[in-house]
């Protein structure tokens, strides 16, 4: 996620590291869906410190930490649109966002997680999913229902938080972490605690690789026959898109746990488990530092034109040195990338994880 919201030029990424306009899936469009995905795996594991038995959930104590957790991510989600503070006016500041969307979508997931037993975990993010659908059809015209201008999903968004509260990155007001996407968004999550569910049930890891990829399989086959009435599509983050997106989620997963936990091939991953031991904190990291760059470190030219940070390591360093300019773009978002890592291995190091 840091690596595709930070090049060194937006007029210079390569094709996989750009979003789908709108219908259709890139690389880049997997990325969110598998961060969700990795949520609803990790509740597998975490609400299980609430189990008298595996049927049988404290529910009290589990649903204080479901509110407690969406509560704070999605305040630090608000605060991280917001900063620095001095920039933007209340009035104007975009309500929902990534960690927004996230702590919604695990808010509902984990919630329903607490109330059903992990083998109606699939059934309950293929209901969601078809809900979703509904409401988007059902909400517009069948005309609009998929379209910019005319789904459900932004309709709501202007009732409920209005446009000066939207993200604008279309062209006009339109939310892709938007209100009602939650409920799609919690499907993918319910994937990934389904996921987790099979990994913690099974008796060997390697049958657990087997379960994964064949329900992965199945559900980015089944996301791809559903394009073909409903369309993939990750702003909608529509219901093709949860299966698909799901689906390669899930055989990502896989062959994961087979490489790292069946095979033992562990050397490559240290980086990956420094930034993931803090991964929503890291995430929060290169956003500010970001908007540092851009915000706070600005100055004004002897030419008289303002710039900043982000803007003249761009100009006087990576596209100064770095042929052919999506390449050098690409290295400055690997920078970035890099200086979470740092960061990250920092915490690690002096085992400071934080948990929201």
């Amino acid at each position: 996620m840091v690596l595709v919201n930070t090049p060194g030029s937006w007029s210079h990424v390569y094709a996989p590291f750009l979003h789908a306009k709108w219908h259709g899936c890139t690389l880049t469009d997997l990325v969110f869906p598998n961060f969700v995905f990795i949520v609803g795996v990790s509740m597998a594991f975490s609400l299980s410190k609430y189990t008298v038995n595996e049927n049988e959930l404290s529910k009290g104590p589990a649903f204080a930490k479901i509110l407690k957790r969406t509560c704070l991510i999605f305040l630090v989600g608000l605060a991280l649109n917001w900063f620095p503070f001095f920039q933007l006016n209340i009035a104007d500041l975009r309500i929902h966002g990534v960690l927004q969307r996230i702590a919604l979508a695990y808010g509902l997931a984990a919630s329903i997680c607490v109330l059903l037993p992990p083998k109606h975990w699939l059934t309950a993010a293929i209901s969601l999913a078809a809900a979703y659908w509904g409401i988007l059809v059902l909400g517009a015209d069948t005309d609009t229902a998929f379209t910019l201008e005319g789904n459900f999903k932004r309709t709501l968004d202007l009732v409920t938080v209005g446009e000066n509260h939207m993200y604008g990155g279309f062209g006009i007001p339109f939310d892709p972490e938007g209100l009602i996407g939650l409920i799609s968004a919690a499907a993918t999550a319910l994937l990934g605690a389904f996921a987790g569910h099979l990994i913690r049930s099974q008796a060997s890891k390697l049958q657990a690789v087997k379960k994964l990829l064949i329900m992965g399989f199945a559900l980015t086959i089944f996301g791809q026959l559903l394009d073909l009435a409903i369309p993939i599509n990750k702003p909608l983050w529509t219901s093709s898109y949860v299966m698909y997106a799901g689906g390669i989620a899930a055989v990502v997963l896989g062959l994961l746990l087979y490489l790292v936990d069946v095979k033992s091939w562990k050397g490559w991953t240290s980086p990956f488990v420094h930034l993931g031991t803090n991964p929503l904190i890291v995430y929060v990291f290169s956003g500010v530092i970001v908007r540092i760059m851009l915000y706070i470190t600005r100055w004004t030219t002897s030419a008289g034109e303002v710039t900043n940070l982000y803007a003249f390591l761009w100009d006087n360093v990576y596209a100064a040195f770095i042929s052919p300019p999506k390449l050098a773009s690409l290295m400055f978002a690997l920078s970035i990338v890099f200086l979470c890592w740092a960061f990250a291995f920092s915490l690690y190091k002096k085992q400071i994880f934080i948990k929201l």
